[in-house]
């Protein structure tokens, strides 16, 4: 008699960090101007307890702009990922787009298929830990967000309310605070 086991489904709950990790202040890059959003780690830890991974997909316009470096932001990175981990979660990548299409400067001034709302940095994490996209969540709070999850072939897409626009044009799951998100998750 043999046993066969259940494929494990890789799933990830895919975060935007700018105004879904922190309160968006506008160019971040350090720990000091980095305010946890309400209910985000106690969100994260009922995800892992679903087995879903966490991946962060980030634009990051201010190191194309010169505002701040990659090391910068690498350095505020690992800040974040070891307070997540402070509170038992574990962040199993970062994605970020450092380019501008108009607005950077040097070799980051460039349209590229990294910057949402493309669905390059979803397709990297993808192929990268062998991510089942059709089984992940993206949680962002912007359009250009639920646009690179659409593209990429996310389904669960949930948009947090916010003080951006939204023409209601892209399915998504519309939600007024952070908790309400955990509805979503599969078992």
């Amino acid at each position: 008699m043999s046993s066969s086991k259940s494929a494990i489904v890789n799933r990830a709950l895919f975060l935007d960090r700018d105004g879904i990790i922190n309160v968006d202040h506008g160019y971040v890059f350090k720990s000091e101007q980095f305010d946890f959003v309400d209910g985000i780690f106690d969100l994260c830890q009922q995800a892992m307890a679903k087995n879903y991974r966490i991946f962060v997909i980030t634009n990051q316009a201010g190191i194309a702009r010169g505002y701040y470096s990659e090391q910068d932001f690498l350095r505020l990175t690992d800040w974040m990922k070891q307070q997540f981990q402070n509170q038992g979660v574990i962040i199993d990548d970062v994605y970020y787009c450092p380019h501008h299409p108009t607005k950077g400067v040097n070799h980051y001034k460039m349209l590229c298929n990294c910057r949402k709302p493309a669905a390059g940095m979803i397709i990297n994490a993808k192929n990268d830990h062998q991510l089942d996209l059709q089984q992940s969540i993206f949680i962002g709070d912007k359009i250009s967000d639920m646009q690179a999850a659409e593209a990429a072939g996310i389904d669960k897409r949930i948009l947090l309310a916010s003080q951006y626009a939204d023409d209601l044009k892209i399915a998504a799951h519309r939600i007024d605070f952070l908790c309400d998100a955990a509805q979503y998750f599969s078992e």
